[in-house]
């Protein structure tokens, strides 16, 4: 396919879209489903123009003064790409399958519309209901949060440390050209390009279990939860077990690490990537009915992780359609979630122990203000301050990321160039000799 036939494929899917509200991923898979005469370098390069569409989609619309698809993949173009009115014009020829030629208004508006006078909301490519809470969270400086959240994400990997240290992964996948992580000790980098990223399960690396794919944000994430080789863990959201394996890697495969999560589906990939990351500490707890498959670690528990279910805000840059499809409604489910959990949770943190609470989000409804709701009603906890958790983590350099609205430590892709994250590590009583200062997370 010609690039022009690509963008009108992509202006297809857009519209499919708009109609339908679906993930992207759906109408992504049906056009190739229906259009297998693309290859998959085509099909890869209209995913990309689509995404870099929803990725502009506030702004584009502005500087086109239309929000149909068509304007929106025209001011994405330039927008997203950087290309000015004649390298577009130069794909809207109408020939070829190409979009047809720009009208006289379209031409005018590519040269000279700015988005001076638009609002953060525009600016920031973020849904205007979200005004209000992003300006709470950034003030001046939401527009420009929106804006980074709207880029494109590089490819995080995770060194596990169970089997390689970084310098030895960075060695394995040299020919794919990955730099450390500036904030993780133990994170790859591969930047972000045009077209798709490596295929990871093609990489002996990978399969050898050496790297994990993780976002250097949930890296640190795992890193501030600070668990230590010996401890009693329970992660109870583990999902696919992206932050257990980290957490084991931590532990040097020593004491016991119980993974569950409520919904026992979301647990199935967890078996296959314990045993390629050479985890031998982790129990997985598969709910069971009725049955109270938790009741044993009742009063016993080091550190309990919960990695809450919320908004994803912060993982916008990966999934650009998620923040279209967000609706009010989402965010009170999640904040009623996230409530239920934290009060499950205390059930299991030992006095001493320690109660890690993240997210995804840049909210502060699900993060700061989520923390004194719990604090306030529950005395025998203790908010550690941000820079104290980063310290004990053994990552001091993070300190800088403690929360201005609150406890917890803050990550953005404006302020740490990973994903939004959130995290607040409480203490329970007891003695805070039961809490030492560990070593450095890395590479021992």
């Amino acid at each position: 396919m010609i690039p022009a036939a690509q963008v009108s494929a992509a202006i297809e899917i857009l519209d499919d879209l708009a109609a339908r509200r679906r993930p992207v991923a759906d109408a992504l898979k049906d056009w190739g489903a229906s259009h297998r005469f693309a290859g998959s370098k085509d099909r890869a390069a209209i995913a990309s123009l689509v995404f870099d569409a929803l990725r502009k989609r506030a702004s584009a619309a502005w500087i086109m003064g239309s929000d149909t698809a068509r304007a929106t993949m025209l001011g994405a173009l330039r927008e997203a790409r950087g290309q000015d009115a004649a390298a577009i014009a130069a794909l809207c020829t109408g020939e070829r399958h190409a979009p047809p030629p720009l009208s006289e208004e379209e031409r005018a508006r590519l040269e000279t519309a700015t988005l001076d006078d638009a609002p953060d909301h525009v600016k920031g490519d973020y849904p205007e209901w979200l005004a209000e809470r992003f300006a709470a969270a950034f003030g001046d400086r939401a527009a420009a949060e929106g804006a980074a959240l709207a880029a494109r994400a590089p490819v995080d990997l995770r060194a596990n440390i169970l089997k390689a240290s970084r310098e030895q992964a960075l060695a394995k996948l040299a020919h794919l050209a990955p730099i450390p992580t500036p904030l993780s000790p133990i994170g790859l980098r591969i930047e972000a390009g045009q077209g798709r990223g490596p295929a990871l399960p093609a990489e002996t690396a990978y399969v050898k279990g050496l790297v994990e794919p993780q976002d250097e944000a949930s890296q640190l994430a795992a890193l501030l939860c600070a668990a230590a080789p010996g401890e009693q863990v329970l992660d109870l959201c583990a999902g696919g077990g992206g932050k257990a394996l980290a957490l084991a890697g931590q532990m040097h495969n020593k004491g016991q690490l119980y993974a569950y999560d409520a919904d026992g589906r979301r647990l199935m990939p967890i078996h296959e990537r314990l045993e390629r990351a050479g985890a031998r500490n982790i129990q997985v707890r598969q709910p069971k009915g009725k049955a109270d498959v938790l009741a044993d670690l009742e009063g016993r528990c080091d550190l309990v992780l919960i990695d809450a279910p919320c908004t994803g805000t912060g993982t916008w840059r990966r999934h650009p359609d998620a923040k279209w499809r967000l609706a009010p409604g989402a965010l009170e489910l999640r904040l009623k979630e996230q409530a239920v959990l934290l009060e499950q949770a205390v059930r299991f943190v030992r006095p001493g122990g320690r109660l890690a609470y993240v997210t995804c989000s840049l909210l502060r409804e699900e993060n700061e203000d989520q923390m004194a709701g719990f604090l306030a009603v529950h005395a025998d906890f203790a908010a550690l301050p941000g820079a104290e958790t980063a310290e004990r983590a053994g990552l001091p350099d993070l300190a800088r990321f403690a929360s201005p609205h609150g406890a917890g430590v803050r990550l953005s892709p404006a302020s740490s160039g990973a994903d939004g994250f959130y995290v607040c590590v409480m203490r329970r009583g007891g003695n805070a000799e039961r809490f030492p200062l560990p070593a450095r997370r890395g590479e021992g």
